[in-house]
C-alpha cells in the first residue's frame, strides 16, 4: 500500500496531478476537487496521504490533504455500491466534518448532490455511514447542509407539511426562504409561517 507521497508537482489534468518523487518516479494522483483547486504552481513541493485502489484492469492512486480525509475515503469505499470514483465525488462536495454533520442531522438527501448518486443509493450510503462514521466531534446545533439549507428544522418542518398533505416539491423552496429570513425559528414556528404563507397562496 502506498500510504503517503511527497515530491514535486508536475502536470495537472482532469481531476488528477503528476507527483514526481526525488528518485525521478512520477505518480498520477486523483484528488478531491477542493484539493485540486488549492494546488500550488508546477514545480512546487506537494505531499498527500494516499490510498491505492486495485481493480482488475487498473491501479489507481487517490490523494488527500489530510489523514482524516484519507480514512474517510476508505470508509466510503468499504460501502457496497460506492466505488473509488464515487467516493472521490463525495469528498469533492463534503469534507469529513460535513459528512458527520449530515449523519447527525439525518440528511440523506444531501448526498444526491453527488453526480451518479440517486435517492435510493443516497439512502443506502447514508445508512452505512451512520454506523461507520465517528460523530463524537461533529459540530452540534443549528448548522447548515452543504447546499446552504438549514438542517434539522428544515427537514422536520418539511416532513410536517408532507404529513398534512402538502407536496415536498411545493413547500421546499418556501421553507428555505422562510428560514433564510428567520434562521432562529424552531420547527413549530417554521410550520406556522409556512402554513400561513400557503393559506395566502404564496407557495
Amino acid at each position: 500500500m502506498i500510504a503517503y507521497l511527497e515530491g514535486r508537482l508536475g502536470e495537472v489534468w482532469g481531476n488528477a496531478c503528476l507527483v514526481i518523487t526525488g528518485g525521478g518516479v512520477g505518480y498520477e494522483v486523483a484528488l478531491p476537487a477542493h484539493t485540486l483547486a488549492a494546488l500550488p504552481a508546477a514545480g512546487s513541493s506537494v505531499a498527500f496521504h494516499t490510498c491505492l485502489c486495485v481493480r482488475e484492469d487498473a491501479l489507481e492512486l487517490f490523494g488527500f490533504a489530510s489523514f482524516e480525509e484519507r480514512q474517510t475515503f476508505e470508509t466510503l469505499i468499504s460501502i457496497s455500491k460506492v466505488g473509488a470514483r464515487t467516493a472521490l465525488g463525495i469528498l469533492s462536495l463534503f469534507r469529513p466534518a460535513d459528512l458527520r454533520r449530515l449523519v447527525l442531522e439525518d440528511d440523506a438527501l444531501a448526498l444526491t448532490q453527488v453526480t451518479g448518486i440517486g435517492k435510493k443509493t443516497a439512502q443506502h450510503v447514508f445508512l452505512e455511514l451512520k454506523y461507520k462514521l465517528k460523530t463524537d466531534d461533529a459540530p452540534q446545533g443549528s448548522t447548515l447542509t452543504a447546499d446552504g439549507r438549514p438542517g434539522s428544522v428544515f427537514r422536520d418542518a418539511l416532513a410536517g407539511l408532507a404529513n398534512l398533505g402538502y407536496a415536498e416539491g411545493e413547500c421546499a423552496s418556501l421553507l428555505k426562504n422562510i428560514l433564510h429570513d428567520e434562521p432562529d425559528l424552531d420547527v413549530t414556528g417554521a410550520l406556522r409561517a409556512a402554513l400561513k404563507a400557503l393559506a395566502k397562496g404564496k407557495a
